[in-house]
């Protein structure tokens, strides 16, 4: 029996402190984002490409239009930002920097609040990364950043047959030392900019390309509480190169990185508002 009081599981409920705390963190987002040049967009509930954002799709929870063609409830806002910002508004805007503040939902009854930004046509992960640092730091939350690179899984599993991504997906830490690889061994222990040049002298160049990519990005960027995750794998679908993840503890704060729409390369960030929200009303 389901009682009048009951919500659904891992549904949200704010009101009171922890419902003003929500409302602190996207004003504060928002006006740092405003003054940094950005818009505010807010997509629909409903999508028809949430598939082609969401590496399981067993996470979206579907329905039917009048048409009967399939939909699904939004799981993720980055897509349906930029097909929105390309396809629907096409000409009658040049913006490329949006945010949004919204809602997502999984399956089977998953809520999840963000405060999102997409700088569409730029490369330079760090021109966004620093904001989401920004924000950070004026709700005095202080989490590890956590660069990453998806395309060093991807090379290593073509370089190593014994590899799967799978391996990556579950950090199967033991296998790739077993290979006895003087380079990957490092590899796998690299957490700081600094050890980079050590790996970069005896890795191949098509692993080396990579690592600079994130030793650069070390360099542009302002946070200085920063670790390395090389054999780190994201599971969404879009990244394609640089990524990171804000977290603290067991945490993710907050997921960014580089992606490509069709011909368009983009960066971008989500920070999630419910963990951050839980920080500050501990």
């Amino acid at each position: 029996m389901i009682l009048e009081h009951e919500i659904p599981n891992g549904s949200k409920l704010y009101f009171g402190a922890s419902a003003k705390v929500k409302r602190r963190i996207e004003n504060v987002a928002s006006e740092i984002l405003d003054a940094n040049g950005y818009q505010e967009i807010v997509t629909p509930m409903f999508s028809y490409h949430q598939h082609l954002s969401i590496a399981d799709k067993r996470q979206l929870i579907r329905v039917n239009d009048a048409a009967n063609n399939s939909l699904s409830l939004r799981a993720d806002s980055t897509i349906d930002v930029v097909r929105i910002i390309e396809k629907r508004l096409g000409s009658n805007t040049e913006h490329k920097k949006w945010f949004y503040i919204q809602p997502v939902v999984t399956y089977p009854t998953t809520e999840q609040y963000q405060v999102g930004v997409e700088f569409m046509g730029e490369k330079k992960l760090s021109s966004v990364l620093d904001l989401a640092t920004t924000i950070f730091e004026k709700l005095d939350v202080k989490p590890l950043t956590q660069i990453s690179n998806i395309k060093i899984p991807e090379l290593l599993v073509e370089m190593f047959d014994v590899l799967s991504i799978e391996d990556f997906k579950h950090i199967n830490i033991d296998k790739f030392i077993s290979l006895e690889v003087e380079w990957l061994t490092k590899l796998v222990y690299l957490q700081y900019a600094e050890q980079i040049d050590e790996v970069i002298a005896i890795a191949p160049e098509s692993i080396v390309l990579e690592l600079k990519k994130m030793k650069d990005l070390c360099t542009e960027m302002k946070c200085d509480n920063t670790v390395l995750a090389p054999m780190y794998y994201a599971k969404m679908l879009y990244y394609d190169e640089l990524f990171f993840r804000c977290i603290q503890g067991n945490e993710v704060f907050a997921r960014g990185g580089r992606y490509k729409n069709e011909n368009l390369t983009s960066v971008g960030f989500a920070i999630y508002t419910d963990s951050v929200c839980e920080e500050l009303t501990k």
